[in-house]
């Protein structure tokens, strides 16, 4: 039986029954694991070495930065903290940044995922709207109340741009998608290109520009039930491929 790629999911740090704990909601376990990938929990720490990043993903075939309830510390893009940011986790502040260089530098696939998206627009360079409700002409991208059904329901319109990554692994250029954020992109990084923008202007999805290897990243979440969306699928279908290649010539360069 193939092995299947090898596939690192960034931890964050959160205190469990009086513990300090490195965790990783299942829904982003299990549909990795659904689309033929082996999922495996990256610990953050702040004062991660060098070393360290390399030995965590020196096997590994892709990586996923996942959302979270917390956001990218605001001075590691020069703002202050607003009155509506109030959760932070700087450990994963600290390992993020740096897999996003170490992933590009490696060709190594990557998909970020609300939070994760975020992380790569800081790392390039590019900054965040800390409440987009508060913003002129802005929708209130934050989750609806109610349960899961209702707060992972499709809720607005998202027009993706053609020719790039999303437009190739989803033929049409429009599609619905859930909205549970509160942050979003201000300033978009340079060498990013915007993949895909919500009804009001704000950016969805990313690609990086020249990158060698398969980069994406999208606002919403794709990881809730994506087999029975078209898009959330053809997202999950286009980073197992990639890891697959990857994983692929890993192998044969090792043989």
């Amino acid at each position: 039986m193939p092995t299947r790629p090898l596939v690192g999911v960034i931890a964050c740090r959160r205190e469990v029954e009086g513990h300090s704990s490195h965790m990783v909601t299942d829904k982003y376990l299990s549909a990795l694991r659904d689309y033929g990938l082996a999922p495996v929990v990256l610990p953050v720490w702040e004062d991660i070495a060098p070393a360290e990043i390399e030995a965590l993903t020196s096997r590994l075939d892709g990586l996923v930065l996942t959302g979270s309830h917390t956001n990218v510390e605001p001075q590691r893009y020069g703002a202050e903290r607003a009155p509506e940011n109030t959760r932070a986790d700087l450990d994963r502040d600290a390992l993020a940044l740096a897999l996003v260089s170490v992933a590009l530098e490696r060709r190594l696939p990557l998909l970020g995922i609300c939070r994760g998206f975020q992380e790569i627009n800081v790392a390039l360079g590019g900054s965040l709207h800390q409440a987009v409700q508060n913003q002129s002409g802005k929708l209130d991208h934050r989750e609806p109340e109610g349960d899961k059904a209702t707060r992972y329901a499709p809720v607005h319109d998202l027009d993706i741009q053609p020719g790039g990554v999303l437009s190739r692994l989803f033929e049409a250029s429009r599609s619905r998608v859930n909205s549970l954020h509160q942050q979003g992109i201000d300033r978009l990084a340079d060498g990013l290109t915007a993949e895909a923008v919500a009804p009001d202007g704000l950016v969805e999805a990313v690609s990086v520009t020249e990158a060698e290897g398969f980069t994406l990243a999208v606002q919403w979440h794709p990881e809730w039930q994506p087999r029975e969306h078209p898009l959330y699928d053809a997202i999950f279908r286009g980073f197992a491929k990639a890891c697959e290649a990857y994983h692929g010539q890993v192998a044969a360069v090792s043989a």
